[in-house]
């Protein structure tokens, strides 16, 4: 293929990072007559990564560029051009890569032109496959979750409130009881979520069907033997201060016998890797979560991928699947099925149907609302969050916190989290209240980290708020393994953080507050997707306010937030999972 000036107009279009127009350079430096097709190419692989995909898909880089005046060569001729490089590797089958020279690996499925990836994260990709690959060869007999003893993987999917805590509360009754039947000790299980919170809600959620249970008759003993706290996955895997590795892998894995994880979609590559190498043989590995929300906020789409691969037939990837989808819990103030069903199914005229209706209770509509921030809703927000500095402790100022989050879909722009943040933290300073006073970290100011500390073992979208110990000092509390009993930070000593009384609904993962206004942007943005909104909506207990136009929310419903990977292909090799739904 004759070289085009594909590079120096993704360059001269903004398109490129600063990080990816390096690698290309890199390239370039190290052997001068590589084609301009392959330093494009290498350039957005790295971009793609940033962008939440696994790879960069040669076949469809408009999902990743959208500029104009781009000269996009064939696809086919790409990847001929890519696959003769030396700086490409092509692994048959899957293989492994022997030759550490090659930073970027060329592979797809049969007939495709393929993914380009950065080496690393088709590695991840490959190791995700093989530890499920693994796990789910050491299942029992059985075709449905509870239907077998410990081993293989289970996948529990569903939306807010359609029973998938119970479900797992039902299976773990089970397994001990199969196990005490049997004569043997009882299985060993640990509860993990990617975040603190969602950890909090998902040992919160398991009580509860416990005592339920319980009440129904299940043995008290049985139930006195099942966990009823969770931790979050950085914990259960055990970080290393100033390493991203952990101190269990595939050499020291995990001591349990069933490894229950929610809010699966979170889970980027990387850290899935890590965890279905850890997870030892002949142990279960259950994954839970809503394939609706948004993916991770990182790389990968791997719920996604992982349900692609549990449903084609073979024997590679034998998971037992169980899908719910009948409502089983909502809150009374707030009736939020009819509107997430049109959303999930992208029916914009529906969902606005039911917005202006006004018939859904705790459910208001603010059309064509571009600013909460302004009256009359402005000194209602403002009220809560001069609240937060007002409490006597900072355990109960993170727990009133969670009462109430605007979120956005952007992070920047004038509807984004960022200038709201700014905005909110001006104002709460102008009002005389004694919220500010402290420099940046004010007391009062909710938190959000955003880049991971193994050091500090605090994550990105971790939460916290700023406030005064018994000296008067300002510093940093983050939610520790008693909702009672907060860790505390120096604020100078924190990984990156932003503030939080906005938040990008993409950080909001994994929460939920009795209110939630969404914001949606008044002009187009790539981000707008009916998983975002529906992420949205979904994080909302008690009261949901939507702030947007009748155009923004038909742009999003129609729109899906798609990610690139091979994960759903590698597992998808002569593989085979039974799925029911209920």
């Amino acid at each position: 293929m004759s070289t085009s000036p594909l590079f120096d107009a993704l360059w001269r279009s903004g398109a490129l990072r600063t990080l990816d127009h390096a690698l290309a350079q890199s390239l370039k430096r190290l052997d001068p007559a590589t084609p301009d097709g392959v330093l494009a190419a290498a350039a957005l692989a790295s971009l793609a990564v940033a962008n939440g995909h696994a790879g960069f898909d040669l076949a469809s880089p408009r999902t990743l560029v959208d500029a104009q005046d781009i000269p996009w060569p064939d696809a086919d001729a790409w990847r001929r051009e890519l696959a003769a490089s030396p700086w490409v590797a092509v692994p048959a089958n899957g293989a492994d890569i022997s030759d550490a020279t090659r930073p970027l690996v060329l592979e797809g499925a049969p007939g495709a032109p393929g993914l380009l990836y950065l080496r690393r994260y088709r590695e991840y990709e490959r190791r995700v496959a093989a530890g499920l690959q693994r796990l789910a060869a050491q299942r029992g007999a059985g075709s449905h979750i509870g239907d077998s003893d410990i081993g293989g993987v289970d996948l529990v999917t569903g939306g807010p409130g359609t029973g998938k805590t119970t479900t797992i509360a039902r299976l773990l009754v089970q397994l001990v009881e199969q196990a005490r039947a049997a004569g043997r000790d009882d299985p060993r299980i640990a509860l993990a979520a990617p975040t603190g919170r969602a950890a909090e809600r998902m040992a919160e959620s398991v009580r509860n069907a416990l005592q339920a249970l319980a009440t129904a008759g299940t043995d008290a003993g049985v139930i006195a033997a099942l966990p009823t706290s969770g931790t979050t996955l950085h914990r259960l895997l055990g970080t290393i201060p100033d390493s991203p590795r952990f101190r269990h892998d595939a050499g020291n894995p995990l001591p349990f016998d069933v490894v229950v994880v929610d809010e699966a979609s979170m889970i980027d590559l990387p850290l899935m890797a890590k965890l279905v190498e850890a997870v030892p043989d002949g142990a279960r590995l259950v994954l839970i979560g809503d394939p609706d929300q948004l993916p991770s906020v990182e790389a990968g789409d791997v719920l996604s991928g992982i349900l692609h691969g549990a449903e084609a037939g073979g024997d590679a990837f034998t998971a037992r699947r169980t899908h719910l989808t009948r409502t089983w819990r909502q809150h009374e103030a707030l009736q939020l099925a009819p509107l997430a069903a049109a959303v999930r199914e992208g029916d914009s005229a529906a969902a606005l149907a039911l917005l202006r209706g006004g018939e859904l209770s705790g459910v208001h509509f603010h059309e064509g609302l571009a600013d909460p921030l302004q009256a009359p809703h402005r000194e209602r927000l403002l009220e809560h969050w001069r609240a937060l500095a007002n409490v006597s402790n900072p355990a109960e100022a993170l727990r009133l916190a969670s009462r109430l989050r605007l979120l956005t879909a952007v992070r920047d722009g004038p509807q984004g989290a960022r200038t709201l943040n700014a905005r909110i933290e001006t104002m709460l300073g102008a009002g005389g209240d004694g919220a500010s006073g402290g420099g940046a970290h004010f007391h009062g100011r909710l938190i959000l980290i955003t880049e991971n500390s193994y050091r500090h073992r605090l994550f990105n979208g971790d939460i916290g708020i700023c406030f005064r110990d018994a000296d008067g000092a300002v510093m940093a509390w983050f939610p520790g393994e008693s909702t009672d009993k907060p860790r505390v930070f120096h604020p100078a000593g924190l990984p990156q953080h932003d503030s939080a009384f906005a938040m990008t609904v993409h950080k909001s993962q994994g929460s939920e507050f009795d209110e939630v206004w969404l914001l949606l942007p008044q002009h187009d943005s790539r981000v707008l997707s009916r998983e975002l909104v529906y992420t949205g909506i979904t994080r909302a207990r008690r009261e949901l306010h939507v702030a947007a136009s009748a155009d923004a929310i038909a742009t999003a419903l129609g729109r899906h937030a798609s990610r690139c990977s091979g994960l759903g292909w590698r597992l998808d090799r002569d593989k085979h999972a039974s799925t029911r739904t209920t």
